[in-house]
Formats: C-alpha cells, structure tokens, sequence
C-alpha cells in the first residue's frame, strides 16, 4: 500500500494551510477593498464564509488522502490527546500548517497589494466591548463545533465520500456566529500567520490578545476529540470482534477527514 513520505505530509499540511488563509482571511481585505465606504454588510459575511467553507472542501478532497488535511493545530491536538494521530508528529505538523499559514498570509499582500494590510489584512481580533471573556467563549464554541463535526464525519461509521462537503460546510456555519465577536478564526495557525506578517507589513497587531484565541482553540480541540471518543465508546469494535493492533496507534492517514471510503474502511 502507498504510504506518503513524512516530507510529502509535511508539505500538504503547509500547501493545504496556505491556500486557507490566501482564500479564507484573504477574502476580508478583499471584500472591504472592492466595499470602499460601503457598511459592511450580512451578505459580505455570508461571502467571507463561502470562501473559507469552499476551499475547506477543496483541500480535504486535494490533500486529504496525503498527509490528512488537518491544516488546523486545533485537529491535530484533538486527534494526538485522542490516540488517533502519533504524538511525536505533532510538531512537524504544528509547524508546517505555521509556516504555511504565514506564506499564504504573505501572498495576500502579495496579490492584494499593500491596501490589503492597509485593510487589516483579515486578522482576528475582538473589540474592548467583547471583552476576553466572551471572546475566549466564543472561539472556544466555533472551534469546539468544528473539531467534533470532523471527529464526526472521520467516523467509520459514517457515510462515505462525505468528509469534504461536511466539514466545509460546518467551517461555513460555525463563521457566522463567531465572526461578529471575534473574526471566527477557529484555527491557531490561522489566527498567528496574518497577526505575524501584519506586523512585518508595518500594521497593527494586537499581540495581548493572542494567547485567548490559542488556549481557547486548543482546549476546544483537545476536548472536542475526547467527547466524541466518549459518545461513541464502543462503537468503534468491527461486529466480528476487535482487530488486533498495529505498532502505531491509528494508521496516519487513514485517521483524518479523508474523502475515499477506502479510506474510511481501514478506520474500521
């Protein structure tokens, strides 16, 4: 069977990352470039979601059955605490979805221009009146929501072929809520690659408001994968017994949102 290399994983994980902040966060400075003086608006919201909740569903479907798509440290922590992901790459991995964070936010201004930081470069942030408190709820329910629904959709019991279409869907979702609050960055790497290249660009960064958006996206990982595990303890033993376990804890890829019901079958 054709095992990617850990390289070619590490790779996806960045390409899949950058090409979630180019077309997700690069949507915000978009939409308020082509706005000029116009409010911004519901509709314009509704926009900015599409674009994230699209190239979700592009890259799970691109990527997914290379290194699993996580492009979101939040997933990879919730799948690591849960025995579904080996702990030793978790920092490759946390690194590559940085890095391509970062990358992707740079080809924004790249392609936007320098109005595009100008703009806010599409960095979460929240409001004196939101305060950390609600902001810290708020990306701990967004983030929460997405987690789960990937644990969810990874399921072996669950529809095959579906992954992509749902957790682009729920990213969609979870945005409008969130958003009004804190930005509904949902995803750690998301929220630091635009504030460091913000920052390079000459912008300015909230940096104090950081460590909410990590803790509360992490913690709503960690947790999101633990509940679900415990919801559907005992389901996951094949109806002719339990198979024997192999040297590694869940086969790598065969653990995340891929999209083949191959795939899906060797969680089983």
């Amino acid at each position: 069977m054709y095992e990617p290399s850990v390289l070619q994983k590490l790779s996806a994980e960045a390409i899949g990352t950058a090409f979630l902040v180019f077309v997700g966060v690069g949507s915000v400075p978009a939409t308020l470039i082509v706005n000029g003086d116009a409010p911004f608006t519901m509709a314009d919201l509704g926009m900015i979601s599409l674009a994230f909740g699209t190239i979700v569903i592009a890259t799970v479907y691109a990527l997914g059955h290379i290194g699993g798509n996580h492009i979101n440290p939040a997933v990879t922590l919730g799948l690591a605490v849960t025995g579904k992901f080996p702990w030793r790459q978790v920092p490759s991995y946390l690194a590559a979805q940085v890095l391509g964070a970062v990358v992707g936010a740079a080809a924004i201004i790249g392609v936007l221009g320098h109005k595009a930081s100008e703009v806010g470069l599409g960095v979460a942030s929240y409001s004196a009146p939101v305060g950390v408190g609600q902001a810290f709820t708020a990306e701990f329910v967004g983030t929460f929501i997405l987690v789960f629904t990937i644990f969810g959709v990874i399921h072996h019991k669950a529809p095959a072929g579906f992954a992509g279409l749902a957790i682009g869907l729920v990213v969609f979702a979870a945005i409008i809520p969130v958003a009004p609050a804190t930005g509904a960055s949902i995803n750690p790497a998301r929220t630091f690659g635009p504030m460091l290249v913000q920052q390079i660009a000459g912008g300015t960064v909230k940096w104090e408001q950081l460590p909410v958006y990590l803790l509360a996206e992490l913690l709503a990982g960690a947790l999101a994968g633990l509940a679900y595990v415990a919801l559907t303890r005992g389901s996951d033993v094949p109806e002719d017994g339990p198979v024997k376990a192999e040297s590694e804890p869940v086969a790598d890829y065969a653990s995340f949102p891929v999209a083949s019901k191959q795939a899906q079958e060797l969680q089983s």
